[in-house]
């Protein structure tokens, strides 16, 4: 899931979720028998074949350092959704607490945004907006399909046994549908848990903020910035932001083990499961249990692109993203479903593609994925996690590795520490695997 974070920048997930609600609900109707094909079977192949899957097991959560991701059914019946429990606290107060369970654990992000629903009563008041320039502070964070609205508060966030004090988060739908800016917030809104699929996103990709120099500078904010200063809480226009009360990475703001984390996911079998269960390690070499040891490391751009990276001839936009629910990409030699099932991929036979991903630092890898038909996937109703669901993506500049990748794999994230360039002895941003 990516947030609109420059002038150019803009990718989204919501389009997976839709469809995918929509085919969970019929799964959940009735519609196929089991999924009683054994991985790997000539029924589930029908003479393709699939790459080897990746071995690697996630750690044990149990240091402070870490939290468990749960992959399951959830809040809507979403497939593919990481979630873990995340604490907000009044800032100053360790008392005036409230844990929030099915959070999505998104890499494409940056940033925690809560939806007000989720929030109850004492917190949500206690919970001050922003005040900028006499108004409060709200943002609008846009995908491809819609946008999130709400107030930028502070809150103190508290994830496994770490915690980020006093910074921004956004609440989403806290706003009346009035408020919602004419110009730069345009779609369909996505402010409920049931339009999410969770009661709020985790960012925690390679930005310290979901927006940067873009949103803090006169110059670009007036007609790209995604914050809005909303006097009198109405008639809400754009407006530069500081750094400092942009939604931030709560991971960068952790005392320790701030530079990073390590999102580890067990692996599948060719026809999905039930749920799966795996691990956020916060930090890159700080403990024992982060050490950056085995994988190849991919220099990215600040949001963790790799721009130079190639599929099928063509330069594409590569990225490792915890917040799409399957691999999109554009291949027009592969089936789409139709139907209720959109435009994931519906091969007759399974599927092998690659990608070459190239890094800044100019380390190159092929990338092989497997696909499955969607349609043998959600065939069985009750499987919610699937490491070769793949879909089409618009246009053909971009290349999704969505959670499918992430299964049997242990994938890192370098928070950005160069502060645009500023800061040039800084760590640059990078993904590892």
């Amino acid at each position: 899931m990516r947030t609109m974070h420059s002038a150019v920048k803009l990718k989204d997930w919501m389009r997976a979720v839709v469809a995918v609600m929509l085919v969970s609900v019929l799964a959940a109707c009735g519609g196929g028998g089991g999924s009683s094909s054994s991985n790997n079977s000539s029924t589930t192949l029908n003479g393709g074949s699939l790459p080897a899957s990746p071995t690697q097991q996630p750690i044990a959560a149990g240091a402070a350092n870490t939290a468990v991701i749960t992959v399951g059914q959830g809040l809507s019946g979403v497939v593919n959704i990481p979630t873990v429990s995340v604490t907000i606290c009044q800032p100053g107060s360790t008392a005036n607490c409230q844990t929030i369970n099915n959070i999505q654990v998104d890499t494409g992000s940056f940033g925690l945004r809560v939806v007000a629903s989720a929030l109850n009563p004492t917190m949500a008041q206690v919970l001050q907006p922003i005040q900028l320039n006499g108004g409060q502070l709200a943002e609008c964070a846009t995908f491809a399909d819609g946008y999130t609205w709400g107030t930028v508060r502070s809150a103190s966030v508290g994830i496994g046994g770490e915690t980020a004090t006093n910074i921004p988060i956004q609440v989403i739908g806290d706003k009346p549908q009035s408020t919602v800016p004419a110009t730069g917030c345009s779609g369909t809104a996505q402010n409920t848990a049931s339009q999410l699929g969770a009661n709020g996103i985790l960012g925690i990709g390679t930005a310290p903020t979901d927006c940067g120099a873009t949103c803090s500078d006169p110059a670009t904010a007036g007609t790209y910035s995604n914050y809005f200063g909303c006097p009198g809480t109405v008639n809400c226009t754009r407006t530069a932001v500081p750094t400092a009360q942009q939604v931030t990475n709560p991971v960068s703001k952790f005392t320790g083990d701030n530079n990073g984390v390590i999102v580890q996911m067990p692996p599948l079998p060719d026809t999905g499961a039930p749920s799966a269960t795996g691990t956020l390690v916060f930090g890159i070499n700080t403990q024992s249990n982060n050490t950056l040891t085995g994988v190849q490391t991919y220099t990215t751009d600040a949001f963790g692109d790799m721009n130079d990276s190639v599929f099928n001839g063509t330069t594409v936009q590569a990225f490792l993203d915890s917040g799409s629910n399957a691999y999109f990409f554009a291949d027009n030699s592969i089936a789409q479903c139709g139907g209720n099932l959109g435009s994931f991929y519906c091969p007759p036979s399974a599927q092998t593609r690659s990608v070459t991903l190239v890094g800044l630092n100019k380390a190159t890898t092929s990338a092989s994925i497997g696909i499955l038909t969607a349609q043998t996937l959600f065939g069985g109703g009750s499987n919610f996690a699937f490491n070769d669901l793949a879909g089409q993506i618009g246009g053909n500049s971009s290349f999704d590795l969505g959670l499918p990748f992430f299964y049997g794999r242990h994938i890192y994230y370098g928070i950005d520490q160069t502060q645009n360039g500023a800061n040039p002895g800084g760590q640059a941003p990078f993904v590892a695997f």
